[in-house]
């Protein structure tokens, strides 16, 4: 058996428990009281704006804006069939401007074509629309809990699909959990590649009409790499370890261990790459592509990360994470954050938060303009590019836990509302403001 069929059993290995336990719980002869796991149902209104810029956009080949606005709304129902089982259903919308993707086309006659302006092409906004089902069962004690769940996600030139399965184990009086999960996405593009690299495969070269239309400068003897992908299919597999100890009654401690392998179309087919050993070639403030990026069918990652909270009192928490991650693709990165929510008022909680990261650049990462043509691999993508990054956050958190404000027979249960603020040591920088509502039924 090869990898990936070990990594596609594993979700519905988690699920054999799952499938005798009706007729476990059948046998059972015990009627004592138990808690519902879920009182009644539950509805979360999740919204975020998201906003960015930069001078390093990977659709240009590592320079042009990276300007960026997204809007994002989300709704997830969570509904109580018994006592013992959930069902969970999430669904979400998202919709993006971006002066970067504009690119992939810049020549639409609005202007002098130039990678920091956007262009108003059809490939300049996009909507991404995710619907994900998820079913948990516990069992009487508690102590055992499955879940299986099933998601797809979809954008204009990019359809994902998805099945996962999690088991989780309690114990020493509830005061140890492990747990492991799994998941596979099957994904798949409809590749979209810049503009003027598309008459150079099965077409007419520099006799197509965006070279008759438009007048070539610098190397006029334009002969950009270019072979479609053969792959179009992306899948990933992941395994997930989980490990949490309460190590005194205010300090609570966890680990984790995740394994993903990922095969397929692993590069993005619109980004461009230039070689440093070719002759620039230019329609007017634009240069042309030399290639699109090229990057291994495989990819593995491992992440291990840890977290420390501490409930200092009443009033405040301190909240620690850190991971560190590595791939075979040579980046190596750390990340460590610290929350501390602070009770201000007795409905009121406050969140500061500090998050800082840094990494390797990826083995196949260059510059604009230092990839070679005799390269194997190569992408411009600053994403993969070696950098450390701040990030300064705050929260304010409104709980009623007994819901007096109502909208038809639910009842506000918490608002939450934050706001963070990201900047790399390049030149991106990013902020998002989200807020949250969460209601119950009465």
């Amino acid at each position: 058996m090869n990898k990936s069929s070990i990594f596609i059993c594993i979700p519905f290995l988690l699920l054999v428990p799952f499938l005798f336990l009706n007729a476990q719980n059948d046998q059972s002869s015990s009627n004592a009281y138990k808690k519902r796991v879920l009182e009644t149902a539950e509805v979360d209104f999740l919204s975020s704006y998201y906003s960015q810029d930069g001078d390093n956009a990977a659709v240009t080949g590592g320079i042009g804006s990276e300007a960026l606005t997204d809007a994002t709304g989300t709704i997830l129902v969570s509904i109580p069939l018994n006592d013992d089982d959930v069902l969970t259903i999430d669904a979400g919308i998202s919709a993006y401007t971006s002066a970067s993707s504009s690119n992939v086309n810049p020549f639409d006659g609005k202007g002098a074509a130039d990678p920091y302006v956007a262009s108003s092409g059809a490939s300049r906004s996009d909507i991404w629309t995710n619907v994900s089902i998820g079913y948990s069962h516990s069992s009487d004690d508690r102590n055992d809990i499955w879940s299986v769940n099933v998601s797809i996600a979809s954008e204009y030139d990019y359809f994902s699909a998805g099945v996962g399965g999690s088991y989780t184990k309690l114990f020493n009086e509830k005061n140890t959990e492990v747990s492991i999960k799994g998941n596979v996405f099957m994904d798949s593009w409809t590749p979209i590649y810049p503009s003027e690299l598309r008459p150079f495969y099965g077409g007419n070269g520099v006799n197509n009409i965006l070279f008759t239309q438009y007048s070539l400068t610098g190397n006029t003897d334009y002969n950009p790499r270019f072979i479609p992908f053969k792959t179009k299919e992306r899948n990933s597999y992941s395994i997930g370890i989980g490990f949490s100890q309460i190590l005194h009654k205010n300090i609570q401690a966890a680990l984790a261990l995740d394994f993903v392998q990922q095969e397929g179309l692993l590069s993005t087919p619109f980004q461009r790459v230039y070689f440093g050993d070719i002759d620039d070639s230019f329609i007017q403030n634009f240069h042309l592509a030399d290639a699109v990026e090229r990057l291994p069918d495989t990819r593995y990652k491992i992440a291990l990360g840890g977290r420390l909270n501490w409930f200092v009192n009443a009033y405040t928490t301190v909240r620690t994470y850190y991971r560190y991650y590595f791939d075979d693709w040579g980046i190596n990165s750390h990340t460590a954050s610290m929350e501390i929510p602070i009770k201000i008022a007795n409905k009121f909680t406050l969140y500061p938060s500090y998050r800082f990261y840094n990494q390797t650049a990826a083995d196949y990462f260059r510059p604009y303009e230092k990839a070679l043509s005799t390269d194997n691999y190569y992408t411009s993508d600053y994403d993969l590019s070696k950098y450390s990054a701040n990030q300064f956050g705050i929260g304010l958190t409104y709980t009623d836990i007994f819901t007096k404000a109502h909208i038809w027979k639910f009842g506000l249960k918490s608002i939450d509302v934050k706001f963070y603020k990201y900047d790399r040591n390049t030149t991106f920088q990013s902020t998002i403001l989200t807020a949250g509502f969460k209601f119950v039924m009465d």
